[in-house]
């Protein structure tokens, strides 16, 4: 993905892919399992369902404790708002109808087993990454390059430890 130049304007995101060995069914429970997320991110440090959910479902919702040495520490509540077994999973962060960001992780069948892909989409809602580039505006772009080559580190650890556990499971 290309982010030189990238503004939060443009709504910038990243993607990430891995082939897992293991049908799209087999690593739907994995990948839908959002306690399993924090062990593969630098970032994010717990998850727990809210409202008494137990499990993936439209209109569920978690919260999230996050960290890192340059935004420091920050919660927030996400909002499922893709859930189709063995095909996609996506929660927006905070207000689904203008969220900080919108995640997503997506399922195809290949080669015997499963393309995944998990993408993040910033804005249009504010978050520290705004107020980031509130205070350098001069440095905007750099700011969310950086902003978007820790996420995408992180999301690639991420999808490694779910194709581990999901072929393990298999």
């Amino acid at each position: 993905m290309e982010w030189t130049g990238a503004r939060l304007a443009d709504r910038p995101g990243t993607e990430v892919r891995t082939w897992v060995a293991a049908t799209p069914e087999q690593v739907w429970p994995v990948v839908s399992d959002i306690e399993l997320l924090p062990g593969g991110s630098r970032e994010l440090r717990s998850v727990q369902w809210l409202d008494g959910a137990t499990g993936p479902a439209l209109g569920a919702r978690f919260r999230g404790h996050n960290g890192n040495d340059v935004l420091g520490e920050w919660t927030t509540t996400s909002h499922v708002v893709e859930c189709e077994p063995g095909r996609a999973f996506a929660w927006a962060v905070q207000d689904p109808a203008e969220p900080l960001a919108t995640w997503r992780f997506a399922l195809r069948p290949q080669d015997g087993g499963t393309e995944l892909s998990y993408r993040v989409r910033i804005g249009p809602g504010r978050s520290g990454l705004t107020m980031a580039v509130e205070r350098m505006p001069e440095k905007e772009q750099k700011i969310v390059f950086r902003r978007l080559s820790d996420l995408a580190e992180n999301m690639g650890a991420t999808l490694e430890l779910l194709k581990r556990t999901a072929e393990r499971a298999a």
